[in-house]
């Protein structure tokens, strides 16, 4: 059903790791780690400032995927994992993008499932990663039928 957006990527979008959304971000998540918060013990860490929780991705845009148009509801959230090569310093502007990585079929209980792998990317200004992020989101049988009426 996806097959076809195998390695279709979005555009490159701008963004920044802005302080009050780091802070309401770790209160959010009930992670009121000074590391996120504190300026001042941010500056005594080894990163010289503060820095976003592993999970403040989610916030970031990350543009459209051309011709991949998925439904509001009705999918199941699968799988979500971070990898970073460094953490996100608030303030620092970071360019993002997503990619289909996979997409596959298996036969479940209530009927054919499909599981579409996206990925996403996060850049520094040199175009060096910071960040992927891979989820797996579930189509169920029920939401396929809709999807091709």
């Amino acid at each position: 059903m996806f097959a076809d957006a195998i390695g279709k990527r979005s555009e490159k979008i701008k963004n920044v790791v802005e302080r009050g959304m780091v802070k309401k971000f770790a209160e959010a998540i009930k992670d009121p780690h000074p590391i996120f918060i504190d300026e001042a013990y941010g500056k005594k860490s080894r990163y010289g400032g503060n820095i976003a929780p592993p999970t403040f991705p989610r916030v970031f845009e990350f543009g459209e995927i051309n011709d991949l148009t998925l439904p509001n509801k009705g999918l199941i959230h699968g799988e979500e994992t971070y990898h970073y090569e460094r953490p996100l310093l608030v303030g620092e502007t970071i360019y993002c993008y997503s990619e289909v990585a996979d997409y596959y079929e298996k036969k479940g209980n209530n009927g054919l499932m499909g599981f579409i792998v996206l990925k996403r990317y996060g850049e520094d200004l040199e175009g060096k990663t910071i960040f992927t992020e891979e989820q797996v989101v579930i189509i169920t049988e029920a939401v396929r039928k809709e999807l091709v009426r």
